[in-house]
């Protein structure tokens, strides 16, 4: 019996823990919690005595922390009276694999006359929130970033704070008066930009600020005290990735710049950060961020950069210049005047009828066909650019580009016939440079911008016959005998060959283990392209000061 009794008494202790009910309040506090965890920022709202501001605050959070997880937790409930209690809360946020965030909260509540409710504040749900601040999942960056060096080694872009100079339409009373003001302050380092053009910008944004120029911060040191006073400028400081040698500019600094960026991303990490209403940064609540990735080792030749750049400018039509080491593919110099950039990188994707170059190609089909060169058809001629490179799609990590397609696709044989055979495959000056690697080579290298990631292609790419190689090679050396490129042959062991097209005019070269293309629209002359070869080869030749 006594045995009995006091199994009974344990069994009804048991019970009164086990159905023992939860207080009004406590369940408000529960149910936040689950509303929260759902989600449902307005049914959450509605259990705080401040429902519009929680229904805001509560909306951004989710907004700004997607799609991150949330879990909220009761740890502990106290009720102080009848009016009033406390509580306090884990929560668990995770963004993905090895992304958690946890933290601990507490907070009130009362009843009111409309029942129990949650005293608002923001920070009952995250820490330092605030009514006028707002929170944001944020990939970041590690610092410093890396810088991209050359061939070399040595420093070819690195981070620098740059000032973005705007023009604001809604700042100022009279923007023509300012653009004209504007264009003068920067013109000693913006020459081009003229006021006509910044109207042609405003007249195109929509009311939106426009950007008139990018200036490097000793620029800016000089010309701040012009633009400061000119109604409607507007000057922001931006890092950016930029040349270490202002003297170095080339369509290839935008591919390295998206190689680079994509390091940054592979190496970025993850920040729950505040901000006040305006954008300004408050601070970081969680996170983590590895180490940046390493230098970019990037393969342009900045001594032979700057000597291809002396040479597109010395011609008033669009120019390009390609330099390819053939040994290795590393693209070591990519060039073009402000002509030709009005048309966009150009020298990487620009495709023009290769001309008189398809006679190159001729020499490689009757090598393959067994026949003499006169005999080869231009639709044979065509598809043997692929054995030179010219048409394969190569994948260059970074590098936006085309190396050339056949033109004659969907022409009939006769269409073909009338037009010559000169316009029968287009090229980039890009492309008609690993040809001229390949002309070297005796195989077509696979191009790249970064030390030892050579490009991939899903072509099936052979050697050249080494029929085909020594014919090649015997062109380029007798046609520099030729009296339009008598400017090159004072250079040894330079090898060219030139070729027009309409117009415009073509120059494949070779010297040692570098290989080269030039194209000028709208020639002067018909040495215009060896002259400009020329002054390549003689600025590479002579000191730099």
């Amino acid at each position: 019996m006594a045995l009995m009794g006091v199994a009974s008494l344990a069994i009804g202790i048991g019970s009164c823990g086990i159905h023992e009910k939860q207080s009004e309040a406590e369940t408000v506090v529960e149910r936040f919690a689950d509303l929260l965890d759902d989600r449902d920022y307005a049914k959450a709202a509605d259990l705080t005595s401040y429902p519009t501001a929680a229904s805001a605050t509560l909306k951004q959070m989710f907004e700004g922390l997607n799609p991150g997880k949330v879990d909220y937790r009761t740890t502990q409930f106290i009720g102080l009276d009848a009016q009033s209690g406390i509580f306090s809360m884990d929560v668990d946020w995770t963004f993905g694999e090895q992304k958690t965030w946890t933290y601990s909260l507490q907070g009130n509540i009362r009843k009111l006359a409309i029942g129990w409710r949650i005293s608002w504040e923001p920070s009952i749900v995250m820490p330092q929130l605030s009514h006028n601040r707002n929170v944001r999942l944020v990939r970041t960056l590690p610092s410093p970033a890396p810088r991209v060096n050359d061939i070399a080694g040595e420093p070819l872009m690195t981070e620098q704070i740059i000032n973005v100079i705007k023009l604001d339409p809604a700042k100022t009373p009279d923007p023509v008066a300012s653009s004209d003001a504007l264009a003068k302050a920067i013109e000693p380092v913006a020459p081009l930009i003229t006021g006509g053009s910044l109207m042609q910008q405003l007249a195109a944004s929509q009311g939106k600020p426009v950007v008139a120029v990018n200036l490097r911060e000793g620029d800016f040191a000089i010309l701040e005290p012009r633009m400061a006073p000119i109604p409607g400028v507007v000057m922001e400081k931006q890092p950016r990735l930029i040349s270490a040698d202002r003297r170095v500019w080339s369509p290839m600094l935008d591919a390295l710049r998206k190689v680079q960026q994509e390091s940054q991303e592979a190496h970025s990490g993850w920040g729950v950060q505040l901000f006040e209403q305006d954008g300004r940064f408050v601070g970081q609540l969680a996170g983590q961020q590895g180490p940046p990735g390493p230098d970019i080792a990037g393969t342009m030749d900045q001594r032979l950069q700057r000597a291809a750049e002396d040479a597109v400018v010395s011609v008033g039509t669009p120019a390009s210049i390609v330099a390819i080491q053939p040994s290795s593919g590393a693209v070591v110099a990519v060039a073009q005047n402000s002509y030709a950039t009005e048309h966009g990188p150009v020298a990487f994707t620009g495709l023009y009828p290769v001309g008189g170059n398809i006679d190159l190609f001729r020499l490689v089909a009757a090598a393959a066909k067994g026949k003499p060169p006169q005999d080869v058809s231009v639709q044979d001629a065509a598809e043997a650019a692929t054995a030179l490179g010219v048409g394969i799609d190569f994948k260059v990590p970074g590098l936006d580009e085309v190396t050339g397609r056949p033109a004659i696709a969907g022409r009939s044989a006769e269409q073909v016939r009338q037009g010559g055979g000169s316009d029968a495959v287009l090229a980039s000056p890009f492309g008609m440079a690993i040809a001229a690697a390949a002309v070297a080579r005796g195989s077509v290298p696979p191009p790249m911008i970064e030390v030892a990631r050579p490009s991939t292609t899903d072509a099936q790419l052979g050697p050249l016959s080494p029929e085909a190689a020594d014919r090649l090679r015997g062109r380029l050396r007798d046609a520099t005998n030729a009296p339009e490129l008598a400017s090159v042959r004072r250079y040894r062991d330079v090898n060219a060959f030139a070729a027009t097209a309409g117009p415009d005019g073509w120059l494949i070269g070779t010297m040692g283990d570098l290989a080269f293309a030039i194209h000028i629209s709208d020639v002067d002359s018909g040495d215009a392209t060896a002259r400009m070869a020329a002054r390549m080869l003689q600025a590479l030749a002579t000191p730099e000061p």
